[in-house]
């Protein structure tokens, strides 16, 4: 399964594309809500990990994006932005699972497995 990994900062970025590479999953990664669509629009991934933080075009930004696709992939939205109104908004936009940072390693794989099902 390919996963797109939307993040700004490395330190999240990379252990996740190792983590997820390590399942078994093909990887693409963007920094920018900007990269993000440009990935979108390449080569559709079948999850989108998206933090609601970036520069640019934010999380929400991308989410709304995400729905004008042809093929619209499931998104896991991964953020420090874990107040009820951001989960709210989240999931109106599409959203089908919203996690908090920090996040524990085997509850981010069970999400994605759950997700990829």
């Amino acid at each position: 399964m390919r996963i797109l990994v939307v993040d700004d900062e490395e330190s999240i970025l990379i252990p996740l594309e190792f983590l997820l590479k390590k399942a078994g999953h093909e990887v693409a990664l963007a920094r920018t809500g900007e990269e993000a669509l440009a990935h979108l629009e390449a080569l559709p991934p079948d999850l989108v990990v998206l933090d609601l933080m970036l520069p640019g075009l934010d999380g929400f930004d991308v989410l709304e994006r995400i729905q004008g696709l042809a093929q619209r992939p499931k998104v896991l939205v991964l953020t420090a932005r874990n107040r009820e109104a951001d989960q709210a908004k989240a999931k109106a936009l599409g959203a089908e699972a919203f996690m908090a940072k920090p996040f524990g390693i085997q509850e981010l794989l069970d999400k994605v497995a759950e997700l990829l099902g």
